[in-house]
């Protein structure tokens, strides 16, 4: 289902008018045309994300709170936390294979499965929140997600952006391209291949594992998301040296995977409902980040984390890698090439048009205090 121009603006207002229909004076309204004439449905949803990631798992409550509500209580999902019912990085299988009928995750968990997949969250020196969500919704993404979902028996749709991440904490500093052989960093997605190619040994871990890894001296550096998560998983405890940017994740999507047979099988007004909540609870996130992330950044650093920025050197040498990297997985994957080569043309025409106004704007106006 490819979304079509205005597609935002006409689910917000069915999603606004169902939730009033059914919360005011006894969902007389509503009711006929949703309630009474459809089914009582209850669904579970497995995150990849554990309840103390309030943001991250707590877009799946968002999006569930509105589906009831727009539904009058007729069609419930419950959600469950990572390790719940299924281990963090294994929701896609989850879904895939009915276990459960949905998921919340980031697509490019599943990068061992299809490296096409990274363009479902992040790619590297790639795009932004605003401009991944214009490829998704405007451009070729959501199509092109969907035809690689639908290999997996899954529908995707949009669950959240978390922004430009952090690079990570790290407990030596960084200075030079030498300083990355042999570092043990967990990271996840495409980047971590990128960088084996100057020497880390990428890790994956799922968020509940990261600290004690650091702590334990398992790894030696390690990214999440930024400063609100990145506060609440403790990492500033066990590494000082507060990087950025995630080169690697200009704007991270995350998805909500429903089996498909199961999407197929719901009644239109409910799949209508359904994705209303589901653009609910993408906005939600990243506003709710870019409230959060700020304050945050002011208590690490008042607790004794050091900004780092990665120098140009470093910067030249992983934009390299990452150029060898995408021509090597091109050339033996005709379907990350086919969507590499359409992401690139739009993230290449987003660059240009950000460069000019966006850009001018942000490097004078943000260096100044209103």
């Amino acid at each position: 289902m490819e979304h079509k121009k205005g597609a935002f603006v006409e689910r917000r207002s069915f999603l606004k008018k169902a939730t009033i229909a059914t919360g005011v004076g006894g969902a007389t309204l509503a009711a006929p045309a949703i309630a009474q004439s459809q089914p009582n449905l209850n669904w579970r949803l497995v995150s990849s994300f554990p309840k103390s990631l309030d943001n991250l798992y707590g877009t799946s409550e968002i999006f569930a709170n509105a589906l009831r509500k727009a539904t009058d209580g007729k069609f419930n999902v419950k959600v469950f936390a990572a390790g719940e019912i299924v281990p963090p990085l294994q929701v896609q299988d989850a879904v895939q294979n009915g276990t459960v009928e949905v998921g919340h995750t980031a697509g490019y968990y599943s990068l061992g499965k299809d490296s096409a997949f990274i363009f479902d969250t992040a790619a590297p020196f790639g795009m932004t929140a605003r401009q991944q969500n214009a490829w998704m919704l405007h451009g070729n993404g959501m199509k092109l997600m969907r035809e690689l979902y639908a290999s997996y028996n899954i529908v995707n749709f949009m669950g959240g952006q978390t922004g430009t991440q952090m690079g990570g904490w790290f407990r030596k500093e960084i200075k030079t391209v030498a300083d990355l052989k042999g570092l043990k960093f967990r990271i996840a997605g495409f980047a971590g291949n990128i960088l084996s190619k100057l020497g880390v040994v990428p890790q994956q871990l799922p968020a509940g594992e990261i600290y004690s890894a650091l702590e334990k001296g398992t790894i030696d550096a390690a990214e999440f998301v930024g400063p609100y998560d990145d506060e609440k998983l403790g990492l500033a405890k066990v590494a000082k040296n507060y990087y950025y940017p995630a080169w690697w994740e200009g704007g991270a999507s995350l998805s909500f995977l429903v089996n498909k047979k199961k999407w197929d099988e719901l009644p239109p007004a409910y799949q209508a409902a359904w994705e209303a909540a589901c653009f609910l609870a993408h906005t939600e996130m990243c506003a709710k980040y870019d409230a959060l992330n700020p304050p945050a950044l002011q208590r690490l650093l008042q607790n004794g984390a050091v900004l780092r920025k990665f120098n140009t050197q470093i910067l030249d040498a992983c934009f390299t890698a990452t150029q060898e990297a995408y021509a090597e997985e091109a050339a033996k994957n005709p379907r990350f090439k086919a969507i590499y080569e359409d992401y690139r043309r739009f993230r290449n025409m987003e660059a240009q048009w950000f460069n000019v106004a966006e850009q001018a704007f942000a490097q004078y106006s943000f260096n100044k205090k209103l």
